[in-house]
């Protein structure tokens, strides 16, 4: 299978941690090179064949759209930042999408899709980069992106538009709706049980129909989400 040949830019090596994961994931996707900066990028660029550039808007000297003005032939882009002010210029640019900061992976896969279709590639989901123990989300936390690791996550309650994510050591508040979280987490291993609570399938100590308990937590299952869990839990 060919693969795309992929370079990040990025100041911010967090947010460069979040695409090389996402990355992984992919297995159509080739990542070069993860750069700091745009001299890093020029160099990569040069070395290289590179089709696509995952690309920061703001950065120190040279922006990211500065940066594409001044290629002569540029790969397929996709702007990342946490701005959405750039949005038009960047599409003006020819980029072929503009994520936003937080980035989730399913949002990422629906950006990919579209570089795929530019250049009739097809997608493939690479599992065996899916393993528990290494998989990580970002959450946005006042300033500055969290790194959590899904096999810490006991289970994620809401509260209107925030959600608290309880860890085996600690609470994690962050502004997202439980349904945007829900659709980044693996289904084989987080269920939603409830309007307000998503639990972790491998943190369970005990369940029945309407309550389960993890690390003497009690969480109650909804009337609307209780054949699902009893199906996925096997309940009988």
């Amino acid at each position: 299978m060919k693969k795309i040949n992929c370079i990040i830019v990025d100041d911010e090596p967090l947010a460069r941690d979040v695409i090389e994961n996402y990355i992984l994931r992919v297995e159509s996707v080739n990542l070069i090179a993860s750069c700091k900066n745009v001299y890093e990028a020029f160099n990569s660029l040069q070395k290289h064949k590179i089709d696509l550039i995952f690309l920061d808007v703001h950065m120190p000297e040279i922006n990211g759209i500065d940066f594409l003005r001044e290629l002569n032939q540029s790969p397929a882009v996709i702007f990342t930042t946490a701005h959405l002010d750039y949005a038009a210029k960047s599409y003006d640019l020819g980029a072929i999408d503009y994520l936003v900061k937080p980035i989730e992976f399913t949002r990422f896969l629906k950006a990919i899709s579209r570089v795929f279709k530019h250049i009739d590639y097809p997608v493939t989901i690479d599992n065996k980069h899916s393993n528990q123990s290494e998989d990580f989300i970002y959450l946005k936390t006042e300033k500055k992106l969290q790194k959590i690791f899904l096999k810490d996550i006991l289970y994620i309650e809401s509260s209107n538009n925030y959600i608290k994510v309880k860890i085996t050591d600690r609470e994690v508040i962050a502004h997202k709706k439980i349904s945007e979280i829900y659709d980044s987490l693996p289904k084989h291993k987080f269920i939603r049980v409830h309007r307000s609570y998503i639990i972790s399938i491998d943190h369970i100590d005990s369940f029945s129909p309407v309550e389960i308990e993890i690390k003497k937590f009690k969480i109650p299952v909804g009337r609307k989400y209780r054949e699902n869990v009893k199906t996925q839990l096997g309940y009988y």
